[in-house]
């Protein structure tokens, strides 16, 4: 895997306001850092550029890996993950008090493989809504 410059890191991180462009958490309210995240992984042709960069809570990047796509559980056919750099977060998933809920095939993908819904990470997305700290502020 590719290096990236500390000034890569920050701009990728100011972009994203400090959240996880997947499910929106906080770098600020977690304890492992956030870390770029190769939307399109380097062993598929993805640069290591900004624009090929999102940022990503651990959780997110560790599930998500090198995949591309997923199975929609509603469909059984596989779907393209999301996006950050080419989707709209909102056209592709709601949220239901701490629950994200995918609207698309590529949201409910996106959802199954980085499994947004694990019961400790819904857990955390109420808590952080009762403190009003999720959604991160856009």
């Amino acid at each position: 895997m590719s290096w990236i410059p500390v000034t890569m890191r920050a701009a990728v991180r100011e972009r994203a306001a400090g959240r996880c462009e997947y499910c929106l958490v906080s770098d600020e309210d977690v304890l492992i850092p956030h870390e770029p995240d190769h939307v399109v992984a380097e062993q598929h042709g993805g640069e290591t550029s900004e624009q090929n960069l999102a940022f990503a809570c651990f959780h997110c990047n560790r599930f998500k890996g090198p995949n591309l796509a997923s199975m929609d559980p509603d469909t059984r056919q596989l779907a393209q993950l999301f996006l950050p750099r080419a989707q709209v977060w909102s056209e592709h998933f709601a949220l239901n008090a701490g629950r994200i809920v995918g609207l698309t095939p590529t949201g409910r993908a996106t959802v199954f493989l980085l499994r947004l819904n694990s019961p400790a990470r819904m857990r955390l997305r109420e808590a952080l809504m009762t403190a009003g700290r999720y959604p991160a502020p856009k």
